[in-house]
């Protein structure tokens, strides 16, 4: 981690003291940090100019040398905004709790994986539904929200065989999936499930709770 994990971490811990960032609760400062790299990408217009990570870095350095006090305080208020849609929009799962909806999605999952992977432009996809998210209110979980939102549509795409051609499924399932997230504005609850026994997060089907 850098300079921003620390600055995140102490903007984290001044809204909840209780949570160890840099112990059995890192996975929040790393989840929480890559939410606010994706928010300064968005926020500075770098994903419009396909700026790359080294080109964030060095603007969020030229930000901190520049009036970093400001920046600081900056920090401050966007932890205080995470924490928020933190307890909003994530909750935990104990034990076999709504075990079929996990199978289901772990039989789709595992299924449009190699497809997934195998597609060359996943990462600009990507960045396009986390802007979506982003712009319409949501800064918690963007990375994870936008790949697993892509890969279930991409997966019911696949099992219906919607589409023939590769071009035009994947336009479909880009188009869905945006809609989606400027959907999600409108919901309540929580987005993204922890299961605490295995320890990862994964969004529940838009049947069961709508993106």
């Amino acid at each position: 981690m850098d300079l921003m994990a620390h600055l995140l971490s102490k903007g984290l811990r001044s809204r909840n003291p209780q949570l160890d960032l840099w112990g059995a609760d890192r996975r929040v400062l790393c989840v929480a940090h890559r939410d606010l790299m994706n928010y300064l990408k968005v926020h500075w217009q770098l994903v419009e100019e396909g700026a790359n990570e080294a080109e964030l870095r060095e603007r969020i350095y030229d930000c901190f040398c520049g009036a970093p006090q400001e920046f600081e305080e900056f920090i401050q208020l966007w932890s205080g905004m995470w924490i928020k849609k933190w307890k909003e929009r994530v909750k935990i799962i104990l034990g076999d709790e709504g075990i079929r909806e996990w199978k289901r999605m772990d039989e789709i999952l595992s299924k449009v994986e190699p497809v997934w992977r195998s597609l060359q432009n996943r990462h600009e996809i990507e960045d396009l539904v986390v802007e979506a998210l982003i712009r319409n209110g949501e800064i918690c979980g963007t990375a994870i929200l936008a790949e697993d939102m892509l890969k279930m549509e991409l997966g019911t795409c696949l099992e219906r065989r919607a589409y023939t051609g590769e071009s035009e499924r994947l336009l479909a399932v880009v188009n869905n999936v945006l809609r989606k997230a400027r959907r999600i504005s409108q919901s309540k609850g929580p987005l993204i499930f922890i299961r605490i026994n295995k320890r990862f997060f994964q969004p529940l089907q838009e049947d069961t709770h709508p993106y």
